[in-house]
């Protein structure tokens, strides 16, 4: 069951609502470019997975094709000189970076699964898996720990599917990178097994938007 913070409006009053113009010769996108958004937004009702984005700022849902997400230019790093970076590219390329840890002048990405309740799914396990990217460089997603050692949990640039473990009622953050500018789209799908019936339930596939450094 949704909890009851979830609100949903039509695109023209969300447009409205953030001041986003619609371009006059495409369907009109959402752009979300900082503030706390759950990219990866599960929920699972009438016995089918919801996969949405969820822009946490304004209490807002959207079906990840009303939205384009945006890291801006000044998300961009030079890649550190350590070998547990290369996933990266070389030390000193560049790479533009959702951070894990917020930053308020960018977006802060998220995988939040909130909205399910605990014994739906066995052990309450769920796998997100990202299983296309599309886009003229590769993308990553990783965590760093206190000390900045990374763990990879996805990376188009060693092959995919990569699957990310999450669970019912968790949220995580990680690093989300992307090793050059331009326009990206990721494919992800949702997946667990239902504790009732021992029956997989997987979702369609999600496609997201990304405005890269420019």
């Amino acid at each position: 069951m949704r909890k009851p913070y979830r609100v949903v409006l039509p695109i023209a009053a969300v447009l409205a609502l953030t001041g986003v113009a619609a371009p006059a010769d495409a369907a009109p996108r959402v752009v979300l470019d900082q503030g706390h958004v759950d990219v990866v937004g599960i929920a699972f009702e009438s016995g089918a997975f919801d996969v949405h984005v969820h822009d946490e700022e304004h209490g807002v849902e959207y079906s990840p094709a009303e939205v384009q997400l945006v890291a801006k230019p000044s998300s961009e790093i030079a890649v550190p000189d350590d070998a547990a970076y290369r996933f990266l590219g070389t030390a000193g390329s560049r790479a533009w970076v959702l951070p894990q840890v917020q930053d308020p002048a960018l977006l802060w990405p998220g995988i939040g699964a909130e909205e399910i309740e605990p014994g739906v799914f066995t052990d309450d396990a769920l796998k997100v898996d990202l299983v296309g990217v599309s886009g003229p460089a590769d993308v990553s997603i990783f965590t760093t720990d206190a000390f900045g050692v990374p763990t990879v949990l996805a990376d188009s640039g060693d092959g995919l599917p990569d699957r990310i473990d999450t669970s019912a009622g968790g949220h995580l953050h990680a690093n989300w990178a992307f090793e050059a500018p331009g326009y990206y789209t990721l494919k992800v799908q949702v997946s667990g097994t239902l504790a009732a019936t021992g029956e997989k339930v997987t979702s369609g596939i999600a496609t997201y938007c990304f405005k890269v450094g420019l």
